[in-house]
């Protein structure tokens, strides 16, 4: 099969008819042979009703519907595992992304032998202080703390080689930053492709105010699990020895001090009335406790039934006669 386009969606029951449409059109007008995998993520209108006449109307179409709203990354994750096309594209359910890209995405993975392309609106019709100003913010952040140079992150129109939607795990709100995992992955041929973005038409949008909470937080925290995942010891143990010895190094210099001055009878103030000694007391007692959380880390580590688990492009084979 050449193209699986998965489509997660909340609350989409006026735009699926006219997306379906739209997506077979395109398929027949290139003769692409697909499928198209609509992820219900416990909507309460009437999507899932009408997901199931458009599979009555075409077999390419089908749909997996959650028990409740889990969010987009669950969605992906879901879809990802049905996905049986050389070629992965993700797309949004509000005709905000448009089915017309899906040529170009296919020929960049397929002809450019990209592993994984992402959009870019670079034009966007979105409200500039709710949605604009923040994106660029988090794409700018993001730019700079993962090393990859993309506009846009978070474009839900994007387009994966097969092996690499097989070998990521997208999970809680890391839908944001799938090519930093993507990336974190091995693959490191991920380029971007301006996209047409269109004016919402249906609908209203389902992100919230507490995106600009979870999208920081979910950035740090897959930066650094691609980083120190499997050697907590590096940064926690790093951290905790400094403070211990900046903490030990300030106590010995306030009793070098405190003897030279007994030494030479000159009035001192106890070590315990300074405000240095609780510094350095305190430096060493977190400096401690950071040690110990980075050797506990890293015996879970150690213990975890995927410590040994890289991802392996290929391996020669023995002929056998």
């Amino acid at each position: 099969m050449d193209i699986s386009v998965v489509v997660p969606l909340y609350n989409e029951e006026e735009s699926l008819p006219e997306l379906a449409s739209w997506i077979s059109k395109v398929m027949d007008e290139n003769k692409f042979s697909y499928e198209v995998i609509f992820v219900d993520d416990g909507s309460n209108d009437q999507s899932w009703q009408i997901i199931g006449k458009i599979h009555q109307q075409n077999k390419c179409f089908r749909g997996i519907k959650f028990r409740r709203n889990y969010g987009k990354s669950a969605g992906l994750y879901c879809g990802f595992a049905k996905a049986s096309g050389n070629v992965v594209i993700t797309m949004d359910a509000d005709l905000q992304d448009s089915p017309d890209e899906i040529p170009e995405l296919y020929r960049m993975i397929t002809e450019d032998k990209f592993d994984m392309v992402s959009g870019w609106k670079k034009k966007r019709h979105d409200p500039v202080l709710s949605k604009n100003l923040p994106s660029k913010f988090y794409n700018w952040t993001a730019r700079r703390m993962s090393g990859i140079k993309l506009h846009d992150f978070n474009c839900g129109l994007k387009a994966y080689r097969k092996q690499v939607i097989k070998s990521i795990e997208v999970y809680g709100e890391m839908h944001r930053y799938i090519p930093v995992l993507v990336k974190w992955a091995g693959f490191k041929r991920i380029g971007e492709k301006v996209v047409h973005h269109q004016e919402r038409k249906y609908g209203v949008t389902k992100f919230g105010i507490e995106r600009f909470i979870r999208g920081p937080l979910d950035l740090l925290s897959v930066i650094f699990i691609s980083k120190f995942g499997k050697r907590p010891m590096h940064v926690f143990g790093v951290l905790g020895s400094l403070m211990f010895v900046i903490g030990i190094a300030s106590a010995l210099w306030l009793g070098g001090q405190k003897l030279y001055y007994t030494w030479h009878n000159i009035a001192f103030q106890r070590v315990t009335d300074s405000a240095y000694f609780y510094l350095a007391l305190t430096t060493m007692i977190i400096g401690t406790q950071l040690f110990l959380a980075g050797f506990l880390a890293e015996m879970i580590s150690r213990i975890s039934p995927e410590r040994n688990s890289y991802q392996i492009e290929t391996e020669t084979e023995d002929n056998q006669a």
